[in-house]
């Protein structure tokens, strides 16, 4: 049986609005290039020595219909003048032969900025926690770093605002994760 651990992964983020709640959830992973793909959600760990690639590189790796493991953050309204984010942060440690951690964050009445820096901080308490660790600090970049054991800290981030009336905004943000 080959192996089922993901080398590549990539991060998108998108938005839609639709009459239906699953219309705006469509358009939203349109808009983040992945309604074409089978998507299964799955929780939340960073793989040992995977590898970080832009969009467009993990984008041309698949093919439509193709099974997509990914961690998804999502929220919808249909509420006039809400404002709703979805986010996914991720730490990755400096040892790559250990995992790291990926988590998801959806919130209404909060800014990309703020979702997207919570979800980066769950990232980084969940490795910590792993490392045996119960603290960590943020550097002068604003990214946390445990002892220098971690490596990379970042988010990535969707946030709307329901401009309709009798209209869904949906925002989703995803890691998704490259099989060989």
């Amino acid at each position: 049986m080959p192996s089922m651990v993901p080398r590549k992964i990539f991060f998108v983020k998108g938005v839609g609005t639709h009459r239906s709640q699953l219309g705006s959830f469509e358009n939203a992973l349109r808009d983040a290039d992945i309604a074409k793909y089978n998507l299964v959600e799955v929780s939340s760990i960073f793989p040992p020595y995977a590898e970080m690639v832009d969009r467009e590189e993990g984008l041309k790796l698949l093919k439509p219909g193709q099974i997509l493991h990914l961690v998804l953050a999502r929220n919808s309204s249909n509420e006039l003048n809400r404002l709703i984010a979805a986010s996914v942060g991720f730490a990755i440690p400096r040892n790559r032969t250990m995992y790291g951690y990926l988590s998801e964050h959806h919130s209404f009445g909060e800014t990309s900025e703020v979702a997207g820096k919570f979800a980066e901080e769950l990232a980084a308490e969940m490795l910590a926690s792993t490392m045996g660790l119960n603290s960590y600090r943020v550097d002068e970049n604003g990214k946390f770093r445990l002892n220098d054991a971690i490596l990379l800290t970042s988010n990535i981030t969707a946030s709307s605002t329901v401009k309709n009336e009798d209209e869904w905004t949906t925002v989703v943000a995803a890691a998704v994760m490259i099989l060989d």
